[in-house]
């Protein structure tokens, strides 16, 4: 229900006001991005100096996965009732809290990092305050684009990647989570200050749990979920897995192994604003369809562990590319099929897929890799889901579409 008095009708907003709100919302979310992937970088030191197995290192930096994906259903439905000027400050002042609990006192054993990853999932939710608080901004016609510029903020896991290990071994292991702090608390003020919810708002009244229930209804969530489980949870997937998989298999230095990462990130941020721009000028299930298929033939190509230079990177950055498209082109389907007062419940519930979709590979890699000593059970399982996935879109997702 709209709660704006009748007879008013709200001014359109200016190029500049959507550029600002674009601009503060894709900084909030990379900035609680760079805290939810603190641990990842620093998985191997941890692993060294607490003697963890290779399944107890994948736990450590899956947990913080899986609660920042859960935690996006109820975010994204409060996002729909309170709009993301509340919601932003609120999430990144939260995310400080486990960042310097981590940071200073809940590095020493296994049980506090699991604890300390479990709230430092809070900053995963962003994700769903963004999606309907720029949807609102933009009009459908420049919404894939949009928000494909919004996803580019989940290069927040480059910075991570490439500050934390550095940062650690300088100034020792309180500094990057001090650092991004600091960083995250600057972000929280301006945003408070700055940020404004779309003029003509809707803002749903119905509770919280109806709202949720409506959007779990919808065909359409359930697929946009399925297709963001395969394309985000794959990018999250080898973004915090990926340091693990190159010292393991190919024998790198952590450093090197961070950097490699942050590559792969780095891509498939700059490909997912590319995502949402075809789609925008396509179809997001053509864009969807072909992405899939490019991530399958990766991931087969990789199942064999070819010399890293140049195949395994070739491969590798590929898949990146083609993650980062898929994930930008499944936001675009969402703009295009859900209601409008339903965006940020839906988001929720997809972008919780697309958090567990990251959350079973790195704990099944490092299961199969203890079992086999090899990876290639894992990629020939992401080759096979790849190609299920995109015949899926290229058939029952189109339908609903043209529908």
């Amino acid at each position: 229900m709209d709660t704006r008095p009748t007879g008013t009708r709200p001014a359109a907003p200016t190029s500049g006001q959507r550029t600002l709100m674009l601009t503060l919302a894709t900084f909030g979310f990379a900035l609680n991005f760079w805290a939810w992937a603190l641990i990842s970088p620093l998985g191997t030191r941890f692993k060294d100096s607490l003697g963890l197995s290779t399944f107890q290192q994948s736990l450590l930096v899956a947990v913080p996965v899986i609660v920042g994906s859960l935690g996006r259903i109820p975010v994204g439905a409060l996002t729909d009732r309170y709009g993301g000027r509340v919601m932003f400050p609120l999430v990144s002042a939260a995310t400080i809290v486990p960042v310097l609990y981590l940071g200073l006192v809940g590095h020493s054993s296994l049980p506090e990092l699991l604890i300390g990853g479990f709230f430092l999932g809070i900053g995963g939710t962003s994700f769903a305050i963004g999606v309907p608080f720029v949807n609102g901004w933009f009009p459908p016609e420049r919404r894939g684009t949009a928000i494909g510029v919004f996803g580019a903020g989940m290069g927040g896991t480059a910075i991570s990647a490439l500050t934390t290990v550095n940062l650690a071994k300088s100034h020792g292991v309180a500094a990057p989570f001090v650092v991004t702090a600091i960083v995250l608390a600057v972000y929280a003020v301006v945003a408070l200050a700055l940020l404004r919810d779309a003029p003509g708002r809707t803002v749903p009244t119905e509770p919280l749990a109806r709202r949720l229930g409506g959007a779990l209804r919808l065909r359409a969530t359930w697929q946009a979920s399925a297709l963001y489980a395969v394309a985000f949870g794959g990018y999250v997937a080898f973004s915090v897995y990926l340091p693990t998989y190159l010292k393991t298999a190919y024998g790198l230095q952590p450093a090197d192994a961070a950097n490699r990462m942050a590559g792969f990130v780095l891509l498939a941020v700059l490909m997912r604003p590319v995502g949402g721009w075809l789609s925008d000028r396509t179809s997001p299930v053509r864009v969807l369809s072909w992405a899939l298929g490019v991530v399958a033939v990766a991931a087969l190509l990789q199942g064999f562990t070819p010399p890293l230079a140049p195949f395994g990177t070739v491969a590798f950055l590929t898949m990146a590319a083609a993650l980062g498209t898929g994930s930008g082109a499944t936001f675009a389907l969402v703009a295009l099929v859900a209601p409008t007062n339903r965006v940020g419940s839906v988001t929720g519930v997809v972008g919780a897929a697309g958090g567990l979709g990251g959350f079973v590979p790195p704990l099944a890699m490092g299961a199969l890799y203890g079992s086999y000593h090899s990876y290639a059970a894992g990629l020939a399982a992401l080759t096979a889901v790849a190609v299920a996935a995109a015949v899926f879109t290229a058939t029952r997702v189109r339908s609903v579409v043209r529908a």
